[in-house]
């Protein structure tokens, strides 16, 4: 499976996937993954951005929120229809392109820092996109990303809870088989069954890397480490959302911010 079969599975769900994200489903990405990226993002007031894989185009919007002039790119053309529109309340149309993450229809070094949330993990050619990544950073531009954690998203995963159901571990195997691509139908587990109606299922990718293969494509496209982050979510947090206390188990993703040296 290359990027291109990858990116005609997320075609086919990108309509469900936009439907039941804007309905509020996504509620670890709306209420810990994108919130901890936001905080260990550097100030881009005024910077030029590139959103990589932008699928419906609210985490780029919201990056924009905080000053930058973004662009985006997503390979599935629903994707790109649904980030350009945006929402009913948004009128400012935001600039996306139809594009691999390893074919940027861009020159070298034109953005000043790149982000891409959740998007890389999907694709199969890791050092590739990586080092296409690094190609549109000017000198001294980062590069942060978001990917389920390597160590904990394993090909084998398990679930333990407690009688009454509480979650307390998570039992994980198989970490170093990165072969064969796994391709799973799943749903937003908020989702309930009327939201659901006439939607298919995400059929879609599962992709592992194990952390060293991460790190090392990372230090091999000639970017040097600069920050990482395991979101989770707090007591506060926990108490009022209790579907997302699970995060406190073990960490589901992690934030990688990279530099591409000044010289």
């Amino acid at each position: 499976m290359d990027h291109l079969e990858v990116g005609a599975l997320w075609q086919r769900s990108a309509q469900a996937w936009t439907c039941l994200a804007r309905g509020g489903f996504d509620v670890y990405r709306d209420l810990v993954n994108t919130p901890e990226f936001l905080e260990m993002l550097p100030d881009v007031q005024g910077q030029q951005g590139l959103d990589i894989g932008c699928g419906e185009g609210h985490n780029t919007r919201l990056v924009r929120e905080r000053g930058a002039s973004m662009t985006a790119v997503d390979i599935s053309l629903p994707f790109a229809r649904a980030a350009r529109a945006g929402v009913a309340d948004q009128d400012e149309v935001l600039p996306v392109g139809i594009a691999s993450a390893l074919e940027l229809p861009f020159a070298d070094a034109t953005f000043d820092f790149a982000t891409a949330f959740m998007s890389l993990q999907d694709i199969p050619e890791t050092e590739l996109a990586l080092q296409e990544a690094g190609r549109v950073l000017r000198p001294g531009g980062f590069l942060q990303f978001s990917i389920c954690h390597p160590c904990s998203d394993t090909p084998h995963r398990k679930h333990v809870r407690n009688p009454d159901g509480t979650e307390v571990a998570i039992e994980i195997g198989r970490y170093f088989e990165e072969d064969p691509i796994e391709i799973v139908e799943w749903f937003f587990s908020a989702a309930p069954p009327e939201a659901r109606e006439g939607l298919d299922p995400f059929r879609l990718p599962r992709i592992h890397r194990t952390l060293a293969r991460w790190l090392n494509a990372i230090l091999d496209a000639g970017l040097v480490l600069e920050r990482f982050g395991e979101p989770v979510a707090d007591d506060e947090l926990c108490t009022a959302r209790p579907e997302v206390a699970d995060t406190r188990v073990v960490p589901y993703f992690l934030h990688i911010r990279c530099r591409k040296p000044s010289a």
